[in-house]
């Protein structure tokens, strides 16, 4: 299997690794080390690769940037109770240019989404998902992303992509296989009218800081139905972070951006996440640890998946009808997780994206909602999405 593209970890975070307690995760995972080699993936379920590129940053100033510490911080922690193999598979390097890199990072994710492994990119630039995104391009027909970050990241499609203009590339360049994208813990006052309008207008969904901060479970549906989670570091306020990781007073706090990773990793749909915009500096072990944490616990949740999503079977769930604005809405809720869907109806004399009945990841206040004669607003999007 070709690995090329990918440089040991460092010796200097195994010589930390060395010195841990036997029980911690450094000793319990797989390590691609110049002396073994990319380790076997028999049985391995999610998969650590950093990405050393960040040229794409409208900030960069032609700085390098490593990894170690955040290694380090995550060697160091306690597993739970956990029955999943985890490997870090090391570094890309950057190439010779920012397409090298994407296309060595695309060729990665596809083998390791075949093989039924998810990948953990650590990464440097954010524009770092366009390239997570096309490795999907032969795997899935249609993708859903969810982008935990302060800007929705539209940009100018015209332009040569940056982190900060990514989502437009990936909405307008062909193969289309964009279905839904959704912005978690965005701040207007980050983002122009015009891209919140287009965010409106493409029925593309967004959840505000407020929003997060005030009830962290709306993030679950959304998660529940995304295949990439993206999340930027930028997201989370300057009082959890490392001085040059400070970017705004507000923001996720780490509780709410490790319960957003734990929704990530509990999606049965999620097959990889990234996490962007890390930028090492003296002071770095509160952004390496709360990386790190992340990490720890997107894994815990991927433990905890339960497969809850198959209607086949009438025992495994509860039908609800609801009759909004003479619209029939039909809600099925799991028996075993208590999870709620909404039904996406097939609307045959439209030319639409869906062949058949969908099922939409919802809450059981939609359903509630739904019983008050409010249309709820994800089923509305998903709706005029089909009909586009």
């Amino acid at each position: 299997m070709n690995f090329n593209f990918l440089s040991p970890v460092s010796d200097a975070v195994l010589a930390h690794s060395e010195l841990l307690s036997p029980q911690t995760l450094g000793k319990k995972i797989k390590i691609h080390s110049k002396q073994h080699g990319v380790p076997e993936l028999e049985g391995v379920q999610i998969a650590i690769i950093g990405v050393l590129e960040n040229r794409s940053d409208v900030n960069y100033m032609g700085e390098e940037f490593h990894l170690d510490e955040i290694r380090k911080s995550l060697y160091s922690l306690f597993p739970g109770n956990w029955h999943k193999t985890v490997a870090d598979l090391g570094d890309i390097n950057k190439g010779e240019s920012v397409e090298d890199t994407y296309f060595a990072l695309k060729t990665t994710i596809t083998i390791l989404v075949q093989k039924k492994i998810i990948p953990v990119i650590i990464g440097g630039s954010q524009d770092l998902t366009y390239a997570n995104y096309r490795a999907y391009d032969d795997l899935a027909p249609m993708v859903n992303i969810v982008n935990v970050d302060c800007k929705f990241d539209l940009g100018d499609s015209e332009k040569p992509i940056k982190n900060d203009s990514f989502v437009g590339k990936i909405i307008l360049d062909q193969p289309y296989n964009l279905f839904n994208y959704a912005t978690v813990g965005y701040q207007t006052y980050f983002n122009s009218q015009e891209e919140i309008d287009l965010m409106d207008k493409l029925y593309f969904e967004s959840y505000r800081l407020g929003q997060v901060s005030q009830d962290i479970t709306i993030v679950e549906p959304v998660m529940r139905d995304a295949n990439i989670v993206s999340i930027d570091l930028n997201s989370v306020k300057a009082s959890e972070l490392s001085s040059r990781q400070r970017i705004s007073p507000n923001g996720l706090d780490g509780k709410e951006i490790c319960a957003i990773s734990r929704y990530a990793g509990i999606s049965n749909k999620v097959s990889s996440l990234g996490i962007y915009e890390y930028k090492p500096s003296k002071d770095d072990s509160s952004t390496s640890m709360l990386v790190a944490q992340i990490i720890w616990y997107f894994i815990e949740g991927v433990n905890f998946r339960v497969k809850d999503d198959d209607f086949s079977n009438e025992s495994n769930y509860q039908k609800f009808i609801t009759l909004v604005e003479e619209q029939e809405l039909v809600f099925y809720k799991s028996i075993k997780t208590q999870r709620w869907w909404i039904e996406i109806p097939f609307l045959s004399e439209i030319n639409n994206k869906l062949k058949r009945h969908t099922l939409l990841p919802c809450m059981h206040k939609d359903y509630l909602d739904a019983c008050d004669n409010k249309v709820p607003e994800r089923w509305y999007k998903a709706l005029q999405k089909n009909c586009v």
